[in-house]
């Protein structure tokens, strides 16, 4: 096994594969009766989704945080003291048709004796808990089912035999203690095997490729037999992607199983993003309106974009980077349960993972 202590040689052909990427497509503009209404609606799919504006609804929010039981401490920011309760108020609204709103009975029927599992990081795990909330107000007495333990979730409401599941995985390939240290292994996902036998996977991975110092969690990276002590993390990013669609394309049945990649989540520490330079995402009230977010295309959405046109079995791509850039309000910032310090990576519970999820009801029923 070879060991460098320098940037990977791929780099130039990296930002070579980022200036041939087309990113034109991105943009910031970013009872029985009641059942067959969703059943129309959801196969009238005729405008992109993921196109459109944030606007007021005096419905929202879709359930009252104090009487949902899954909500981690991270993300119930009305329990842990948000004084302000606009940011709980908007709705997404495409450019020009309507997404249905959530129906956690029709969802439950249409998904009986079903397994969904999200595999990713702690934004899945926000994701995951929005979706058990939003079920949960529409059965608030049913019986449920909630397992815990390192890594891995299940939350089962019995009646109907629907669980979902949550896998933790920071990077979707595998993180490995050996000999010289915790290894990330840009080529190998053997964790995938535990993924297998679901009916729904919803995967996601972006936040963890960027940390640095104390707070990234391996030593190495292995590509192929060479162990790097670093390299530029836009090229893992998307050699590690490659091996999660290779993974995708030898073992997934489109028969059998939906797959979902929820696209790249954005963090709102820098204010000069949306054109308040000396701000962060903290006593932020309202989402941004400009036409056009000021801090442009993240980069790991070209990588993934290149990664998704690659696949040769059908993966939904649940693309919520522009729609959640203009979310700068939406973070928990200092009112998290167990996040120390100014928070805007995650999102506040009710808040914009439930879109996420209103996005993915509406692909999976079309």
């Amino acid at each position: 096994m070879a060991f460098s202590f320098q940037e990977n040689p791929s780099l130039t052909f990296f930002f070579f594969f980022i200036c041939l990427s087309s990113v034109s497509a991105y943009t910031n503009t970013s009872s029985n009766n009641g059942e067959e209404a969703v059943r129309r609606e959801l196969r009238s799919r005729r405008c992109n989704w993921f196109r459109g504006n944030w606007i007021y609804d005096v419905k929202y929010p879709l359930y009252d945080p104090y009487k949902c039981p899954f909500i981690d401490p991270q993300f119930n920011c009305k329990k842990y003291g948000r004084p302000d309760n606009l940011y709980l108020k908007y709705r997404w609204q495409p450019s020009s048709c309507s997404l249905h709103r959530f129906n956690g009975l029709y969802f439950l029927r249409k998904m009986r004796g079903k397994k969904i599992m999200f595999v990713g990081d702690s934004l899945s795990t926000n994701m995951w808990q929005s979706l058990a909330c939003l079920i949960h107000a529409w059965v608030p007495n049913a019986r449920y089912t909630l397992l815990r333990r390192k890594g891995l979730a299940s939350l089962t409401f019995e009646e109907y035999g629907v669980t979902l599941k949550l896998y933790r995985t920071q990077f979707l390939v595998d993180l490995d203690s050996e000999k010289v240290g915790r290894v990330l292994k840009l080529d190998s996902i053997k964790q995938g095997r535990l993924w297998r036998g679901m009916d729904v996977l919803v995967f996601n991975s972006w936040h963890w490729w960027t940390h640095t110092g104390h707070i990234q969690p391996w030593d190495y990276m292995e590509d192929g037999k060479r162990l790097y002590k670093d390299m530029n993390r836009l090229v893992a990013y998307y050699k590690g992607m490659t091996t999660w669609s290779r993974w995708v394309n030898a073992f997934v049945d489109p028969s059998k199983t939906k797959v979902f990649f929820n696209g790249i989540s954005p963090t709102h520490y820098e204010g000069k993003d949306w054109g308040q330079p000396m701000k962060t995402c903290k006593s932020q009230t309202q989402p941004f309106y400009g036409r056009k977010y000021p801090g442009g295309i993240p980069m790991a959405w070209v990588v993934l974009t290149k990664v998704m046109r690659r696949l040769k079995k059908p993966v939904h791509w649940l693309d919520i980077t522009g729609l959640s850039q203009l979310r700068k309000d939406a973070h928990p910032s200092a009112f998290s349960g167990n996040h120390p310090g100014n928070d805007c990576s995650h999102w506040c519970l009710p808040g914009l993972p439930d879109t996420w999820n209103i996005l993915f009801y509406s692909t999976l029923f079309s």
